[in-house]
């Protein structure tokens, strides 16, 4: 049976965290915009929010998809009309009874550093603590220098960029996007070239679900979809569905038009999440990258995928850790 949207205020589904607060913020009054409808941000925590306290490891309380059950649980349950995830948090399986009603266009999907004393990664004296929960961007730090001590960390933006501000850290890695929703960018230190420090898949892309049967929502939402950012982050989610991985794995990737702008460029890492890559006998990374039709964005992920697989990237994810945003 099709729903019939109810009149007046939509009900939006959120994280507690100012982080996610500011995107669903974002996304409301662009519905709001959009359609006139008021929407009301109703707040719900989830169980990888409350586990942040204690600092668990992702990985050891569920991984994927610790910030995003709460949410879909609460849609099922009409408690809120739809939803607003960071897209990388998101599982690569399609829930029941629920649907990607919009993918808004992407923000920055950087890495970047926040060092002390405006340092650049380069510039870091060896053994200088960097902090970092998530194993993709561990392992590429050690990639780059792998004369740090990378530290895992958790919590929110503020948190983790407190362990710089107090000494305890000599810098941290984190989103762009993040940071800029925040209205916090100018604290960065060094902007990560996407194609030398490959970001998560979806990383700076929002996901907005909705139930699959309310179809005059789905039409409403509809309206904030962005088709170059839906391929891209199409053609990341199939590379990493592919390999299996999960969203905590050493995995980067990343997807985005040719120069000309007809074809769809994905490119994808998958590195050792080990402190000392050359004990597991494996090559520290695999690496590589496909182009094609934008159309054909889930095949080009999943044929990269299977290339990287190909090259021994299964023994390069034996060991995940959890990743936070």
């Amino acid at each position: 049976m099709t729903r019939t949207l109810r009149l007046g205020t939509l009900r939006l589904g959120t994280r507690r965290s100012p982080l996610a607060m500011a995107q669903s913020g974002m996304v409301a009054a662009d519905v709001t915009a959009a359609t006139g409808h008021p929407v009301e941000l109703v707040e719900i925590t989830t169980y990888g929010d409350t586990s942040q306290a204690t600092n668990e490891p992702l990985a050891q309380i569920g991984g994927t998809g610790v910030f995003v059950n709460a949410l879909r649980e609460a849609l099922l349950r009409d408690e809120v009309d739809f939803a607003v995830h960071s897209l990388k948090d998101l599982p690569t399986a399609k829930p029941e009874h629920l649907a990607l009603a919009a993918v808004p266009r992407r923000e920055d999907p950087r890495d970047v550093l926040i060092a002390r004393d405006g340092l650049k990664l380069a510039d870091l004296p060896a053994g200088a603590r960097v902090g970092t929960g998530s194993p993709r961007r561990a392992a590429q730090l050690r990639l780059h220098r792998p004369d740090l001590d990378v530290v895992a960390v958790r919590g929110n933006v503020g948190t983790r960029i407190g362990y710089v501000e107090s000494g305890s850290l000599d810098g941290v890695v984190l989103a762009y996007a993040g940071l800029n929703r925040l209205g916090r960018i100018a604290e960065a230190t060094e902007l990560f070239d996407p194609a030398d420090f490959l970001p998560a898949p979806g990383q700076g892309a929002l996901a907005v679900e909705c139930r699959e049967d309310d179809a005059r929502l789905l039409e409403i939402l509809a309206s904030l979809d962005h088709g170059p950012t839906r391929a891209a982050v199409a053609a990341e989610r199939a590379l990493l569905a592919t390999l299996e991985a999960g969203c905590h794995a050493p995995v980067g990737g990343y997807a985005h038009p040719s120069q000309d702008g007809q074809e769809l460029i994905v490119t994808g890492i998958v590195a050792s999440a080990e402190a000392d890559p050359s004990s597991t006998g494996a090559p520290p990374s695999v690496r590589g990258s496909l182009a094609g039709p934008a159309e054909q964005a889930a095949r080009l992920g999943a044929e990269l995928a299977a290339w990287l697989l190909a090259q021994g990237a299964a023994a390069l994810m034996t060991h995940q850790v959890g990743e936070t945003q």
